[in-house]
């Protein structure tokens, strides 16, 4: 594809951050949704078309440059996706891999981690070809049932972005299922890539003199080696990304939030306070943790930006917290949540952007200093993903679906993807392997579950 077939732009600094960790390993986004219901790989077809129409940089290209090491988007002026079909006997093999696990995971789960773990930019990088930002693949696991995955690459897909897809594409499948086949395509072409986050902070928020940005980034990187890690379980061999689920049933949910509104905070300071108590529950003493915040800037950028402004937009708070032990949920609830909203206020997320990325890209670029530690113990988002579309997903077939992006490489040791399903509490938790096991997180995770239920009993009424 020629430049004059195509339109595009450079890739932002937060979007080359990604571009680099994904060679890694981190930076692999995954939605992988269950079917119940025959599939008509044709009208599928035709709405992911509609999709790419609708939002350019699912139909754009990852160019990366060796002359300049640059990387850009290039946008094709019509739809290409391809869907990747897997039948029984492929789908058999990768299930059978997990076999031996000491922990049960669904099928869904095996899938997801699957696809989590197939880097198709990492080979791409290695030379001039242009690599996908999007790719599909359906897996047969009976006449009926299936699992279809959407595989992106971060830079174009923040969660708010992969929750928008999962919506829209519903609604797609959904009206070509109402509609004649002969009904004419609706969606119009819509041309042009939003721009990089950075060229939509407001103001002079992202400003900071030379000597606060010299010492905030020296406080960053001499902090992140003072951070108490989980325990490791293998630092030498290859990395991937696994998968813990934890659940919540509808009371337990109801309560857990009824205290954060009785505490006038959001759902994530309780989650955070949750992960820290559960980790801490393995030491002896005092001891610091770094928690990464990731918040959706959309609506205080300038312009501001809709949900259906595909890309990444998201950007990373670092706050560190000391825990003695004996905190209670609430109290420690309130002082991370406290801490992040503090940061916030005081614009830290923009200002503190540049500093970030380039941080990641020298570590990314220094694997021997960050071999044996992460960037944090756990990353949440400041807003849970409220979905209340079940009927409708039941509707055209979804029984359930799983999302969240892989973190092998550089990255927190537990990244939160939570969701608040028709009412239940759905997290989905991503870690590295074999850094850490299966078996360590599932535990972990179990403490955190039974410390946000006990927690819920406060506000029982």
């Amino acid at each position: 594809m020629s430049m004059d077939e195509a339109k595009g732009r450079t890739v932002g600094g937060t979007e080359y951050s990604w571009c680099k960790a994904i060679h890694g390993g981190t930076g692999i986004a995954v939605l992988s949704l269950l079917l119940t219901k025959p599939i008509d790989i044709s009208r599928f077809q035709t709405s992911l078309h509609k999709l790419q129409n609708s939002h350019p940089i699912l139909r754009s290209k990852l160019h990366h440059s060796k002359t300049d090491t640059t990387f850009s988007f290039i946008t094709s002026p019509i739809p290409f996706i391809k869907i990747q079909s897997h039948n029984l006997n492929a789908t058999s093999d990768i299930l059978q891999k997990n076999q031996n696990d000491t922990v049960s995971i669904s099928p869904l789960q095996q899938i997801l981690e699957h696809e989590l773990n197939i880097n198709t930019w990492q080979d791409r990088n290695r030379s001039e070809t242009d690599s996908d930002m999007l790719f599909v693949s359906i897996y047969a696991m009976s006449d009926s049932t299936s699992v279809v995955v959407l595989r992106l690459h971060v830079a174009a897909c923040d969660r708010t972005t992969a929750v928008s897809i999962l919506r829209e594409l519903l609604v797609l499948i959904k009206d070509d299922d109402d509609d004649d086949d002969e009904k004419t395509e609706e969606n119009g072409l819509n041309e042009k890539i939003c721009l990089a986050i950075e060229d939509l902070v407001p103001g002079r928020k992202a400003k900071k003199h030379i000597w606060a940005r010299g010492l905030d980034m020296l406080s960053y990187s001499v902090n992140s080696f003072r951070f108490t890690n989980l325990k490791f379980n293998d630092t030498k061999n290859a990395r991937f990304s696994q998968v813990v689920r934890m659940q919540l049933n509808h009371n337990d949910t109801k309560r857990v939030l009824a205290g954060c509104k009785k505490n006038r905070i959001k759902l994530c300071g309780a989650i955070t306070a949750a992960g820290l108590m559960a980790a801490h529950s393995y030491k002896n003493s005092s001891k610091k943790y770094g928690i990464i915040t990731l918040t959706d800037c959309r609506a205080t950028l300038d312009p501001p930006l809709s949900n259906h402004n595909f890309g990444f937009y998201h950007a990373a708070i670092l706050n560190n917290h000391v825990i003695k032990g004996g905190e209670s949920l609430w109290e420690l609830a309130k002082r991370t949540y406290g801490a992040f909203a503090n940061s916030k206020n005081n614009d830290k997320h923009f200002s503190d952007m540049a500093d970030m990325n380039f941080l990641m890209c020298k570590a990314i670029e220094n694997p021997s200093l960050t071999s044996s530690s992460r960037t944090s113990i756990m990353s949440v988002f400041e807003d849970t993903v409220v979905d209340d579309g079940g009927e409708m997903q039941r509707e055209v077939g979804v029984e359930d679906y799983m999302g969240c992006a892989s973190v092998h490489g550089l990255g927190p040791s537990m990244a939160i993807f939570d969701t608040i399903r028709d009412g239940r509490l759905d997290c989905v938790c991503v870690y590295p392997a074999p850094l850490h096991s299966r078996e360590q997180m599932q535990e972990l995770i179990n403490k955190m579950k039974a410390i946000l239920i006990e927690g819920g009993k406060t506000y029982e009424d």
